[in-house]
């Protein structure tokens, strides 16, 4: 007797149970995507701790290589400032304020008047992290985080300033978008020895520094405030004027840098 013929599965359950496996599969892998995201934020926290150490230290000349980066950045004094003053603020904790938050924050922030603002930074904290590095007790550099749009990003960098106020010992740009083999000039070291001993402002205090189209002509009166910038990256180069021509004046660093230079610091 012929065994009976079993009908094929109505096409609707067949739909039904391909979503369900389908369902099931994606619950699992986006659990396991989390629960691995959640074990490994400490380490990727860490690791951005690290690296931010690690620039601070570069730009202050207190790298070393082979030694422990925590160990290394014991040297270095983080301090809040009041970016209205100047001066120093005791009631916050350097190593838990974060000034790209504070700026997203109204109550902790203050708008960019658009006739300054040509970093194109919209807000920025009311407060600022400096770095001190001491040589005998005395202040010997400051480290000053700064940041500002170039031609395709946002531009951040550190800028080392001796204890003048005025000197430039080093610069790093840490993280940037710009055009790589041209606009990335800003990383390369051989361009940050171009800044050494730079002046940011001239015997009236006005704000000097800049970076020029082309070379700095070795007989030019405004050598010491010029840096060369690189042909067929004039947008780039001109990205790092503004943000320094913002973040060093008054509505930026200014007033605390003109605390420096009376040598009104701790």
């Amino acid at each position: 007797m012929p065994e009976p013929v079993k009908e094929p599965a109505p096409r609707t359950e067949t739909i039904v149970r391909t979503l369900l496996v389908a369902f099931f599969v994606s619950l699992v892998c986006s659990s396991l995507v989390a629960s691995a995201a959640i074990l490994l934020k400490p380490r990727q926290a860490a690791n951005m701790l690290l690296d931010v150490r690690r620039n601070i230290l570069e730009v202050a000349g207190l790298l070393e290589p082979g030694r422990d980066l925590n160990q290394l950045y014991e040297s270095i004094e983080p301090r809040v400032i009041d970016l209205e003053t100047g001066a120093y603020v005791e009631d916050v904790d350097p190593e838990s304020f974060d000034p790209i938050e504070a700026a997203k924050d109204p109550t902790r922030s203050v708008a960019v008047p658009s006739e300054i603002d040509v970093a194109r930074i919209g807000r920025r904290a009311k407060q600022a992290i400096v770095y001190l590095v001491r040589q005998d007790g005395k202040i010997s550099k400051v480290i000053l985080p700064v940041h500002g749009y170039g031609l395709w990003s946002t531009l951040y960098g550190l800028l080392a300033v001796r204890a003048d106020g005025n000197t430039v010992a080093d610069i790093t740009f840490y993280a940037h978008g710009e055009t790589p083999g041209l606009g990335d000039f800003i990383s390369k070291p051989e361009w940050r020895s171009l800044w050494r001993d730079k002046r940011l402002f001239d015997e009236s205090g006005t704000l000097r520094i800049r970076v020029v189209k082309g070379r700095v002509p070795a007989d030019d009166p405004m050598a010491d405030y010029h840096v060369d910038g690189v042909s067929g990256a004039t947008l780039t180069g001109n990205g790092v004027t503004n943000l320094m021509q913002y973040w060093l004046g008054d509505h930026g660093y200014g007033p605390y840098l003109r605390n420096l230079q009376h040598g009104d610091s701790p």
